[in-house]
């Protein structure tokens, strides 16, 4: 995206008077420091960063309390050769970016980290929309171009590892189950419908279907070209965060005869927090997929966390390019029938205290990058083989 340069947004209060940030040590602190912030994210919870220090990862939760507000962040540390390190804020940090005293100083404060650290780079990801609206009919949102602006002239640049997906789809949670239906489009409406008349059952899962939702992902995986981890690690990333409550499984299932089981033929898992809802995984079979089922299992989750209280369901990914030729065409297209609004974001930034470091990094990390990928292909088709 370009960076559009604007006059800063108007001063909430003066850059010497921030404090300095101070390190959260407490879960129970840390949610109290979220649950005041405007925006929070899955990615910047203290589940998230205990999950992701069990995986080379180090977790650090930051904390600024301001005369014009709070800011946090947390703050993932991996050490690689001789000390070096890169750091990474997943979705964050979370702040009101309008106010630019605060996040002059947070960006700052970032920067002088990453020197401290040593660290190759610190990568910042935030949910900060560039435009929003269906391809063709976008509507530009101030802030991101002048956030991009700013960042460029601090020396951040758009980082070419965005890690999680820059664009998505929301959809507002607070109509009526009845509207949110009347606001889907035609055709995924009749779907949801049809797999309901066809037979098609959801269920909501438990830990107990771990294995079976990893051999659905593997399939899936084989199937569609994509790279997935080794079993343990999702029987973790689903597993913990079902344990705290804030993610659930759903299963499509089919019942072929009165005599037999129900058949799972497709599944997600949906995480959430106290505003927000995810859908981060979905799995499926290539058996029945004319039933629709999962159409039917969308629908599901959405209702769920419309009764968990949350008013934002986020699809979790978009095209970059609203093409055809995107790898992510087929799925935007599943997703947009559900009547959500496409959410351009200004993606990762990194800060690089090294420039030569950096474009060395930049040039061996997509090598190694491209060994991992090969090796999951061929583990996830040999583990669907077995």
């Amino acid at each position: 995206m370009r960076a559009v340069a604007g006059p800063p947004l108007a001063n909430a209060f003066p850059l010497d008077r921030l404090a300095p940030p101070r390190l959260v040590d407490t879960a129970a602190e840390w949610r109290t420091v979220q649950a005041a912030l405007p925006h929070d994210h899955l990615l910047q919870t203290w589940e998230w960063g205990n999950f992701k220090d069990r995986y080379g990862w180090r977790a650090r939760r930051l904390a600024w309390q301001t005369p014009g507000g709070l800011a946090a962040a947390q703050v993932l540390a991996r050490t690689l050769l001789r000390g070096l390190r890169v750091l990474y804020v997943p979705k964050g940090p979370l702040l009101d970016w309008a106010s630019a005293p605060l996040r002059g100083r947070v960006l700052a404060d970032l920067e002088a980290l990453a020197r401290r650290e040593r660290a190759i780079l610190i990568k910042i990801d935030p949910d900060v929309a560039f435009s929003v609206g269906p391809p063709g009919a976008e509507q530009p949102q101030p802030l991101g171009p002048i956030l991009c602006g700013e960042l460029a002239r601090r020396g951040w640049r758009p980082s070419p590892a965005q890690v999680q997906f820059r664009n998505t789809v929301l959809l507002d949670l607070r109509p009526s189950e009845d509207e949110l239906l009347g606001a889907m489009k035609q055709k995924t409406r009749y779907n949801v419908r049809l797999a309901a008349r066809k037979g098609v059952r959801v269920r909501a899962g438990s830990a107990a279907d771990l294995d079976l939702l990893y051999k659905m992902y593997a399939e899936t995986s084989a199937r569609d070209g994509f790279v997935i981890r080794p079993p343990a690690y999702y029987r973790d990333a689903w597993g913990s965060f079902i344990a705290a409550g804030l993610a659930q499984p759903f299963l499509a299932e089919v019942e072929l005869s009165a005599a037999s089981a129900p058949q799972p033929v497709s599944a997600l898992v949906i995480f959430r927090t106290e505003r927000t809802a995810w859908y981060m995984y979905g799995m499926s079979r290539a058996a029945h997929r004319d039933l629709m089922p999962n159409h039917l299992l969308q629908w599901h989750a959405i209702c769920w966390a419309k009764t968990r209280g949350c008013a934002t369901y986020d699809f979790w990914g978009a095209p970059d390019n609203f093409a055809e030729t995107d790898p992510m065409w087929g799925v935007w297209k599943f997703k947009e029938g559900f009547g959500g609004q496409v959410v351009r974001r200004i993606g990762a930034w990194d800060f690089a205290p090294s420039p030569a470091l950096y474009r060395l990094y930049s040039t061996v990390l997509p090598r190694v990058l491209g060994v991992l990928r090969r090796r999951g292909r061929r583990s996830a088709r040999a583990f669907v083989r077995e």
